[in-house]
């Protein structure tokens, strides 16, 4: 055999593009044809929405959120709810780390001989954790928690439990199996397996999406006080109705500066434990 078939036999060669063969052209013109379709389906007035009025309606409205209320009495306000709105999101993450990481465990397959007899229903109880948003959640918790962070928090907890759970799962199952099965050929016990061999391989990742849920769980905890669950959110449902722009600017700052240090601690985390 000629050194350049042998070659080709053990590299297989991409099919060219726009060939008949290439099976992402095919993907991706599906994906441009569905864009195409939801954009004929849909009413979409771009007349109006760049017309002059709109535009200028759009960019008094922004001026006006460019000049936040920077007064004492309302920052010190502001920055209780802040601080509440932190609470909430770090609390409600860390409920969802521990319970996620308890349902992960049976919702994963660890080894290929593993029998995962529970893994069909607690991904089901994953799929029901997430698909339910958070402001139901938080609807449903008002009624037996009253109105308050505490419903908040338990909502949160409860949404990102099923978005945590399905993430750490496919975690375990794709972390190497070698260093379990040689400890588990040594009569070892499945939860030290876990601690030692499983925890280990995939802690960065663990960490790393807590910390992404805990930022987006930021967001959610604002929207959550428009249901009366405090927080940042009560402030911005309340000012928002009211037009009160310089206040609404100043609530929305302190989202981003909230946003922006979970993003630097997640930053500094995973730089730790890279070393």
């Amino acid at each position: 055999m000629k050194p350049q078939a042998a070659a080709n036999e053990v590299f297989k060669l991409p099919p060219p593009l726009f060939d008949a063969r290439c099976k992402a052209c095919w993907f991706t013109a599906g994906v441009v044809l569905l864009v195409v379709c939801s954009f004929w389906t849909l009413d979409l007035k771009w007349a109006q929405f760049l017309s002059w009025s709109a535009l200028s309606k759009m960019g008094r409205f922004v001026g006006e959120l460019l000049q936040p209320d920077l007064s004492a009495p309302f920052l010190h306000k502001l920055l209780w709810a802040t601080l509440e709105t932190l609470a909430m999101s770090a609390l409600g993450t860390l409920l969802a780390m521990v319970l996620g990481l308890a349902l992960a465990l049976p919702a994963s397959k660890a080894f290929d001989g593993d029998p995962a007899r529970w893994r069909g229903v607690t991904r089901l109880l994953l799929n029901a954790l997430r698909s339910v948003p958070e402001l139901v959640w938080a609807a449903l918790l008002l009624i037996a928690a009253g109105l308050g962070p505490f419903a908040g928090t338990l909502a949160l907890a409860l949404h990102t439990s099923g978005v945590l759970g399905r993430l750490f799962a496919e975690a375990i199952e794709n972390a190497s199996s070698g260093p379990g099965f040689a400890l588990r050929t040594r009569g070892v016990g499945e939860s030290r397996i876990f601690l030692y061999a499983t925890l280990p391989q995939i802690l960065p990742q663990l960490v790393s999406y807590s910390l992404y849920r805990w930022e987006n769980n930021i967001r959610a905890a604002a929207v959550l006080g428009v249901v009366g669950a405090g927080g940042l959110g009560q402030m911005l449902a309340y000012h928002l109705g009211l037009f009160q722009m310089a206040q609404t600017s100043s609530v929305l700052l302190a989202m981003l500066a909230l946003v922006a240090l979970v993003d630097g601690l997640s930053f500094a985390s995973r730089r730790l434990l890279a070393r």
